[in-house]
């Protein structure tokens, strides 16, 4: 019983950081209308920037961890947005109106220009963070066997839920929710009553953007790296974790990639963790070709 507890409570910041990346990917997605594994490029791109500048200011300029982390986030945050922007102007708008399989190639080439900037920066060295924030919070026990997550779990976890909590906000009380709705639905219908689309589609990115590089600093402060590959490695994820609940609601898309997290967390407790991946990524296939031939037929 214990076990499972443990299991169960190793799962909530999984899926907390599942949801905020289904969430913002379904924000963009809604404008795009397109397959884009460049929204997972951007979180490894934000985590990859967070160590660079974290250890200049460390290591360089002498400042204390805090004030490091610090510095590296706000890098982060900086560097990642820009990049969103500009993938956003230059090379997404112009092209979400063309065949999908030109969005395909165009954000394969942008997951390598991020990925390989943030090795040649780095010399392809691994930076690892120090451990911290790892003290640990008891929630139940059961003789020497104790439920527990770290304070940077539940940290974690409270700001993820916070990013989909705010991000739900604005999308179903605010005049831009109405907007951006309106313009997922029919951008056409949308300009004709006075909306620029296009205006409209750089925010959504960029809210997109937001979200990954918020989400790429807080897994890197958590699990202390970033690896150079998990551009490509979480564009597919994300891709597919966002399909478990549809694209066309964020939130809903946001609980279906949770339920993922709690799917992925038992599995790898219970099941042969040589075949986690295989199993998973078999599984959100699965889902996607049935979510497609269900709005086919409807």
């Amino acid at each position: 019983m214990a076990y499972l507890l443990q299991q169960l409570a190793n799962a909530v910041p999984l899926a907390a950081l599942y949801a905020a990346l289904a969430f913002g990917y379904a924000v963009a997605f809604g404008v795009t209308k397109r397959a884009d594994i460049t929204y997972g490029a951007i979180f490894a791109f934000a985590g990859q920037i967070l160590l660079l500048f974290t250890e200049l200011a460390y290591v360089r300029f002498w400042l204390v961890l805090p004030a490091a982390l610090a510095v590296g986030a706000c890098a982060s945050i900086v560097y990642s947005l820009a990049a969103g922007l500009w993938i956003g102007r230059s090379i997404m708008l112009p092209l979400v109106n063309k065949s999908p399989n030109t969005v395909i190639v165009a954000a394969l080439g942008i997951m390598i220009v991020l990925m390989e900037t943030a090795r040649l920066a780095a010399n392809t060295r691994a930076i690892w963070l120090p451990p911290f924030l790892n003290e640990t919070v008891v929630f139940w026990s059961d003789g020497p066997f104790k439920v527990t997550l770290t304070h940077i779990q539940l940290i974690n976890t409270a700001l993820m839920c916070a990013v989909v909590a705010v991000g739900t906000l604005i999308l179903r009380r605010t005049a831009w929710g109405r907007v951006w709705r309106a313009v997922t639905d029919d951008p056409l219908a949308a300009e004709l009553c006075g909306t620029s689309a296009d205006r409209v589609f750089l925010v959504a990115y960029a809210a997109a953007a937001l979200v990954a590089t918020v989400c790429g600093i807080l897994a890197t402060f958590y699990y202390g790296s970033m690896d150079f590959g998990a551009g490509l490695m979480f564009g597919l994820k994300v891709l597919l974790i966002a399909a478990v609940g549809g694209y066309s609601d964020p939130l809903r898309s946001a609980g279906g990639a949770a339920g993922l997290a709690v799917v992925e967390t038992m599995w790898g407790a219970y099941g042969p963790f040589v075949w986690r991946d295989l199993v998973i990524f078999s599984l959100l296939v699965l889902l996607l070709v049935m979510s497609r031939r269900e709005r086919v037929v409807l």
